[in-house]
């Protein structure tokens, strides 16, 4: 594949779709519920809803299907006093599962230009 082939092609489709998703997805939130400082904010959540939600959301970000149906970011962790440290420490996560699972750097990258936009509607949301 040529660069000209890459660019046409979605990131989402790059990383290998729905299949590639979901595992980011599953080994994202085991880190999560590993982490003692970030554990807390999953009590009492229904996981699997929180899952489908996440998978969408990261679907979206990585043009792939635009399912996404979930509230607003700032709605959904409005309370939540969620510090700087803790949202870099999900960054973090996130982007080690995106190199475990060998994601191109050009797409981990983007990622993080998105949660380095989205930050101002997570931290400290009330």
């Amino acid at each position: 594949m040529n660069a000209a082939d890459e660019q046409a092609v979605s990131a989402y489709d790059r990383i290998g779709g729905a299949p590639a998703v979901t595992e980011a997805v599953e080994r994202f939130y085991k880190r999560l519920l590993a982490d003692e400082d970030l554990a807390g904010f999953f009590a009492g959540t229904d996981l699997a809803v929180l899952k489908r939600h996440q998978v969408a959301l990261i679907s979206q970000v990585l043009d792939g299907p635009k399912t996404y149906a979930g509230r607003e970011l700032a709605e959904a962790h409005q309370g939540m006093d969620i510090s700087i440290d803790q949202y870099q420490a999900v960054g973090a996560h996130l982007t080690a599962v995106l190199e475990e699972l060998e994601v191109p750097q050009d797409i981990i990258e983007h990622v993080g230009k998105v949660l380095e936009s989205v930050a101002p509607d997570v931290i400290g949301a009330d």
